[in-house]
């Protein structure tokens, strides 16, 4: 008999909340028309989204036309960063050397229309070089974009700091925070950035729908044409269930103060401390070794480690998470969203980490679905996988 699957890749995605669940079901039952529509089951359907849009809004205690609902984080990413470099005279763009590749793409794309790149160097822990922050913030730089969390290693990065120096010098700066903000609620003000990305499935609500943030006075142009929805930044009809299912989503989750709560609280009571005791068991196995900053400087749920043999050779991370994966632990090797890639890992790469061992990276992302006892046979299943390598 198999084992039963233990799901330790929050990072990746979600399982969907109950309640939002019941949300979406009755959404799509009374609220299913147009909300551009000017008869009575448009209305309902329009009612029914602004009453999401403003639980949303108060969670980042925004204004409701801040939020451009889009289908996720790599849209988002994709409308902050072209939309925004639209109106500005082409100049350098800075994005992290540890950024999703989703902030990549849109680079690349800006790079062909006359920007420059300029990366932001990482320590070994995977967190920007602060000292880097006046020659990569002179001219010609106008346009900045700084991953919040690092998804594959865990760093919180001290993004209220760089942006505060950025608004100093008039650069736009835009932060994917696609990882913090499953861990608790934060007023987009204190952040400090002009443009927030973020997507749904990663705290439990629905794949399909994500936001973008806008600090207001922060100009976009819109990268495509049609009805003008979304303050015309955003064309098409609105997913009126999927908004309401990632509202309710996002009132499940704590409150923090990212400033003076550098690390947030989690996405339950208990995420820390469990966090912090599989951690103390997995490094007590000689093949495995911390990877990224230390527990108390990155993500509250999440595990990082490199894997070796005894004798000290990298173990493959890929086909580690295959026999993890049948023996009932669930987890990634690198980001999920570049997880068919058997290349070293950008990540890695940037913080230094030697050529051998950039393939032999684990993630382990705990959620509130976990007990203490699933948590406690997860040692042992790593045990036994590991010794199958001796």
């Amino acid at each position: 008999m198999e084992p039963p699957e233990l799901y330790l890749d929050a990072a990746a995605t979600t399982p969907p909340l109950p309640a939002v669940i019941a949300a979406m079901q009755q959404l799509q039952q009374t609220a299913w028309a147009n909300p551009s529509s000017l008869h009575g089951a448009g209305l309902v359907a329009a009612e029914a989204l602004e009453r999401a849009r403003w639980s949303i809004a108060e969670r980042f205690a925004v204004n409701p036309d801040q939020l451009i609902v889009t289908s996720g984080a790599t849209e988002s990413v994709h409308l902050a960063l072209l939309g925004s470099a639209a109106g500005l005279v082409p100049g350098r763009l800075v994005i992290s050397a540890v950024e999703h590749p989703a902030v990549v793409a849109a680079a690349h794309q800006l790079e062909a229309l006359g920007w420059s790149i300029a990366e932001w160097p990482v320590d070994g822990q995977g967190v920007l070089r602060l000292h880097q922050l006046d020659r990569l913030l002179s001219a010609p730089t106008r346009l900045v974009s700084l991953i919040a969390a690092q998804g594959e290693v865990g760093a919180l990065q001290p993004i209220s700091t760089i942006a505060r120096a950025c608004r100093e010098r008039g650069i736009v700066i835009h932060s994917d925070a696609t990882q913090l903000v499953p861990q608790g609620c934060f007023a987009f003000e204190r952040l400090g950035v002009d443009l927030l990305t973020l997507s749904a499935h990663k705290f439990r609500g629905p794949r399909g729908v994500g936001l973008l943030i806008r600090a207001p006075g922060v100009d976009l142009s819109p990268l495509q044409g049609g009805g003008g929805q979304e303050h015309g930044l955003r064309s098409g009809t609105e997913p009126v269930a999927l908004v309401g299912g990632m509202a309710e989503a996002l009132m499940a989750l704590p409150s923090f103060d990212p400033v003076s709560q550098q690390v947030p609280p989690g996405s339950s009571t208990q995420i820390r401390r469990q966090r912090d005791q599989l951690l103390e068991r997995l490094l007590a196995l000689p093949q495995l070794q911390l990877c990224g900053p230390s527990p108390d400087q990155r993500l509250p749920h999440h595990i990082a480690l490199l894997a070796k043999t005894v004798g000290g050779q990298p173990l493959p991370g890929r086909d580690l998470v295959r026999r993890l994966a049948a023996a009932g632990v669930a987890c990634s090797s690198g980001s999920a969203c570049s997880s068919g890639s058997s290349a070293d890992s950008a990540v890695l790469t940037a913080m230094g980490i030697p050529g051998p061992e950039r393939q032999s990276g684990l993630r382990l992302s705990l959620g509130p679905w976990l007990s203490d006892q699933d948590l406690d046979a997860v040692p042992g299943r790593f045990a036994s996988v590991l010794e199958a390598f001796s």
